[in-house]
């Protein structure tokens, strides 16, 4: 990476790093990788995912001291869902900075959530390396916790989109939605899988995930939202 590239990523981020290689390794994907010897961000990544639960959990505990551990567990998925982390991102610009193989580039891996998502976790992991932990927590409040908190539309602990589709289908005597897993990819310590979720007969929406839970969660936010729009608009 080029210093005038990096500084121009350092810039966006807020952030400064001491060992520029780190900035570089965290925004490679696989597909870029020029040998088997060569560094991608899959560790940083897995390293960033650790620090964000870390710094998501603590802020939860200090913000509600009277919620129970059901109630911190539904507001943290909420906080680290993949359709946060994938915002973060993209307020960042992240893939503006990717390094990417052809293959990926063909594609648009530039816009693609996981892409993105795993690249932001990657940097977490890259400045905790860096600087340890006060200055990670410094980049996730500013770039994703706080920003999210401030933004809440709903409270934290009501995450359980599925059940909030369910309750809009049944009030409306229309059934129950089925999920369907459409594909799995990646090895088996990180996997991604792609749900759908279908309702007489039809699509209604599908999303990503590390879990089958997660991305069943995000497709059903997904659906909830078209049908309330559909909704309005009728």
């Amino acid at each position: 990476m080029k210093k005038e590239q990096r500084e121009q990523v350092e810039t966006v981020l807020g952030y400064q790093f001491a060992n520029a290689e780190r900035l570089e390794h965290a925004l490679t994907h696989r597909s870029h990788r020029q040998s088997s010897e060569a560094v991608d961000n899959e560790r940083l990544e897995f390293l960033g995912d650790r620090v964000l639960g870390l710094v998501a959990s603590e802020q939860l505990c200090r913000l509600f001291p009277h919620w129970d551990a059901g109630k911190l567990s539904k507001g943290l998925a909420r906080l680290v869902s993949a359709s946060s982390i994938h915002t973060a991102a993209m307020r960042l610009d992240l893939g503006a900075y990717l390094r990417l193989g052809p293959g990926e580039e063909k594609t648009g891996g530039r816009e693609k959530r996981r892409l993105l998502a795993d690249a932001y976790e990657a940097i977490v992991g890259a400045i905790y390396l860096d600087a340890g932990l006060a200055e990670a927590s410094a980049f996730l409040h500013r770039t994703l916790i706080d920003p999210m908190l401030s933004g809440q539309s709903e409270p934290l602990e009501r995450s359980d989109h599925k059940s909030a589709l369910q309750e809009w289908l049944q009030q409306h005597a229309l059934g129950i939605a089925e999920y369907r897993i459409h594909k799995e990819s990646g090895p088996d310590h990180q996997k991604t899988f792609e749900v759908e979720v279908w309702h007489g007969g039809r699509k209604l929406a599908s999303s990503e995930g590390r879990s089958k839970k997660e991305a069943e969660q995000e497709a059903a936010r997904q659906a909830l939202e078209i049908l309330h729009t559909s909704e309005a608009i009728a």
